[in-house]
């Protein structure tokens, strides 16, 4: 999407103006901001560096409705930001490393004041490959952690969900060990500190016939609402079924209170519509979600204003830290939850927590378990389902790789 409709479908055009002129208002608007406009303009930006690091997940994650194996866990990609003044800031890169070399330039040999505000986030939108690591940098200078930069002195603690839970009863493809998996990994998970499950469906869409795959789908969630009662249930059917097909689902599993409806067709009004009838007709208190990836942010808007979707579910890095703060807002507006993608990186849980912690209106936070030999992931603490962030600068995850 162009930056121009991208920056629209957001509502974020007239921030984003204010922000890239700043300079036609002179330093004094910069300035009521409070010391924190001093504090970063003292620090200049003197190196970037890439890098990677790797996350291990607790098992082999297995498929879902469209894709195979999720493998072991993923090599992230991170910058590194430096100041003349010794501080240091990273994070995920958003999009490629080679795309974020090419923009080293426009970086060094600013400060950090001209690149970032507490109030606002960056300021110029194509620097969003260094959105999340300019935000742990400023916490870094201003020794606060993320989400008090947001505005909270403490922050607001929301439910973290498994997002692990995945058709690992199909594997190993030549002795599949069935449903009896999915409860060992539950109570693997339960144990970790989650209180909330989300539940790959969709077996019937590409790895068995549909109708045994549909069986499955029914029997699994049956089996882990029966043996966690005190667990909410998500299911997510990475559009893996037709909006009828799905109901068939809804009247397979009848009794079991599900938390949230996740992607299960691609989004159009007819489907939405149609299911939201049904949810209506037989008054089941769920929540509708969608837009994880590649989502057209004008079309979630539309669904957002006709009322036929719940949650916003856009990737955190995709969409962006910044745009993610600006966004919130205008979902409270709407009675709108949030709650941003995280798969594949337990980085980006971490980045949520913040985000929740100082905006609020996220309902519940994407979890993936992870080890990490390059990040020290201790200050987060998971306790009967809530995710709870450290009060150290930025994310407060510090790096143990050397770079």
């Amino acid at each position: 999407m162009k930056r121009n409709h991208f920056l629209k479908a957001l509502g974020l055009g007239a921030l984003s103006s204010t922000l890239l002129h700043r300079n036609a208002y002179g330093r004094e608007f910069f300035e009521k901001i409070g010391n924190s406009y001093t504090e970063l303009s003292e620090h200049v930006i003197e190196k970037i560096q890439f890098s990677n690091v790797k996350l291990q997940y607790p098992r082999l994650v297995g498929k879902n409705a469209r894709l195979d194996l999720h493998g072991y866990g993923p090599q992230v990609d991170i910058c590194i930001i430096h100041t003349n003044r010794g501080a240091m800031g990273w994070g995920s890169l958003r999009g490629s490393r080679s795309d974020a070399e090419k923009m080293v330039d426009r970086l060094i040999g600013n400060s950090v004041s001209d690149l970032f505000t507490t109030e606002g986030g960056i300021g110029d939108p194509t620097l969003i490959a260094f959105d999340i690591a300019l935000h742990d940098l400023a916490g870094v200078i201003l020794q606060k952690p993320v989400y008090a930069l947001l505005g909270k002195a403490e922050p607001i603690i929301t439910d973290c969900y498994s997002g692990m839970i995945y058709f690992d009863d199909l594997e190993p493809t030549d002795k599949p060990g069935g449903v009896d998996t999915i409860l060992r990994e539950c109570q693997y998970d339960y144990d970790l500190g989650y209180r909330q499950f989300k539940l790959k469906i969709g077996r019937g869409h590409k790895w068995m016939p549909f109708q045994e795959g549909l069986a499955r789908d029914i029997e699994v969630t049956k089996q882990v609402a029966q043996a966690f009662p005190d667990c909410g249930i998500l299911v997510d059917g990475n559009n893996g079924f037709s909006v009828d097909q799905f109901i068939q689902y809804l009247e397979g599993i009848a009794g079991v209170s599900l938390f949230w409806i996740e992607e299960p067709f691609h989004e159009t009004i007819a489907q939405y519509e149609k299911l939201r009838g049904y949810v209506k007709e037989q008054r089941l208190d769920v929540l509708l979600a969608d837009g994880e990836a590649n989502a057209d942010q004008q079309f979630l808007n539309e669904l957002i204003n006709r009322k036929l979707l719940d949650v916003h579910l856009t990737d955190i890095e995709e969409l962006g830290f910044t745009n993610w703060r600006n966004l919130i807002p205008k979902l409270q507006k709407t009675n709108t939850h949030a709650s941003p993608h995280a798969w594949g990186s337990l980085l980006k849980t971490h980045y949520i927590a913040h985000l929740a912690g100082g905006l609020g209106n996220v309902v519940t936070i994407e979890g993936v378990a992870s080890t990490s030999d390059d990040v020290d992931l201790s200050g987060y603490k998971l306790k009967n389902g809530k995710l709870i962030p450290p009060s150290s600068p930025g994310f407060g995850m510090k790096l143990l790789k050397q770079v």
